[in-house]
């Protein structure tokens, strides 16, 4: 359940632990793709593989997830911007700087926490993939179009080699024909621009 500090705290001690932590740094270094969605989210940056990739670079004072700012759980529609140059991630190659995204989310503990020299390197190194807006498609600080108040409206983040990406929105959510209330809504397609990344690797 999303439990405060639930199944994120189990499932980073689990990534922290030396032969899984080391499996996944194998794989990434194979040109493999992670990807944390809500708690997984939770669990990469809690394990410190987001913004990391690497779970030995942790610190006390590294970013964090914390409680919605509300301190209840919110499950809405939120409109996110993408933020850093497709050619930063596999995940995001199709997107362009800027274009918008409408998507649920759904979470009691999404409130990205960092300090400004570290959202600094974040937002300098392209780490920062999106960004909760308003309507004039500016990332905001404000609830509800920042539903939990994250710092610096981030709403996910990419390791410095792009290929682990965490976020706290649901693309996985979207069906044609769902939510058709829902003005402009669309698929984020990150799972297309990961099979297209692997068959382009496979075919190497």
């Amino acid at each position: 359940g999303d439990e405060p500090d639930g199944s994120a705290k189990f499932m980073a001690a689990f990534l922290r632990s030396g032969q899984v932590s080391q499996a996944v740094k194998d794989f990434v270094a194979r040109d493999g793709l992670v990807l944390g969605i809500c708690n997984g989210f939770q669990a990469l940056v809690k394990s410190g593989f987001l913004p990391y990739g690497d779970p030995d670079l942790l610190h006390d004072n590294s970013p964090t997830l914390a409680h919605n700012r509300q301190l209840r759980h919110v499950s809405r529609i939120a409109t996110t911007r993408v933020a850093t140059s497709g050619a930063k991630s596999p995940w995001l190659t199709s997107f362009a700087p800027g274009k918008i995204h409408r998507i649920p989310v759904s979470h009691g503990e999404g409130r990205f926490v960092v300090s400004e020299d570290q959202a600094r390197e974040l937002f300098a190194a392209g780490q920062v993939a999106f960004q909760y807006v308003n309507s004039e498609q500016i990332p905001t600080l404000a609830a509800p179009e920042n539903p939990n108040g994250s710092s610096y409206a981030i709403e996910g983040i990419i390791s410095p080699d792009g290929r682990i990406l965490g976020k706290m929105g649901h693309p996985e959510r979207y069906r044609e024909g769902l939510m058709r209330n829902i003005v402009d809504i669309e698929v984020q397609n990150i799972f297309a621009n990961a099979v297209n990344y692997c068959l382009r690797q496979a075919s190497h």
